[in-house]
């Protein structure tokens, strides 16, 4: 089976990455929000961008491999371990979708102090001495995203997948207010997509 990414047209790289920003914005136009692994977030993100990676720098090394048949199943065999290797390396970490630090910070504080009693903050970081877990919560206020990244972890695995499962749950009984920014990046996946669609149009 052969891909020939040399011959993949450009329309088809826009094709995910219309997908994914499409969905980004319909999380933050949600009343509830969402909360997802740093591992499942950048695999998202990865399947997103490979369509613009395949049309690519892909695309530009395929004639270096000659003329194997296997060449191009190389190449994104390569693609994906990257993206593998990328995850497993990043620290454990929790994304919350369409909401801001002062929403969040009170449900960690709660959980944190249910699962460790002697619970300790110094600023936005949060300690829990007796399971050796240290965390950070973080936010980015224009996208209204909370990161939750593990600082310290000593044998804390199962503390903190407590910590996360709670979270969660606490996470689906929030209310918030849909974020303007679902909007635009609504507007720029159906653009995207709009412009494949013309692009896939024009090439038929």
């Amino acid at each position: 089976m052969s891909f020939w990414l040399d011959s993949l047209p450009f329309w088809i790289a826009l094709v995910p990455l219309g997908v994914y920003c499409c969905v980004m914005g319909g999380l933050q136009l949600r009343h509830r929000p969402l909360v997802i692994s740093a591992a499942w977030d950048s695999a998202l993100l990865g399947l997103a961008l490979s369509g613009l990676v395949a049309v690519g720098p892909l695309a530009a090394i395929q004639p270096l491999l000659g003329g194997s048949p296997w060449g191009e199943i190389i190449l994104l065999l390569l693609y994906a371990l990257v993206v593998a290797v990328c995850i497993l390396f990043a620290r454990p970490r929790l994304l919350i979708y369409n909401a801001t630090v002062e929403q969040i910070r009170p449900l960690v504080a709660q959980n944190a102090a249910a699962v460790d009693p002697v619970v300790r903050w110094a600023g936005e970081s949060v300690a829990l001495p007796t399971l050796g877990l240290q965390a950070h919560v973080e936010g980015n206020g224009s996208l209204r995203t909370v990161s939750i990244v593990v600082l310290q972890s000593c044998e804390a695995s199962e503390a903190w997948i407590d910590l996360s499962r709670r979270l969660r749950r606490m996470c689906r009984r929030l209310r918030v207010q849909p974020s303007p920014v679902g909007v635009i990046m609504l507007i720029v996946g159906c653009g995207l997509l709009l412009t494949a669609f013309v692009l896939a149009c024009g090439i038929m």
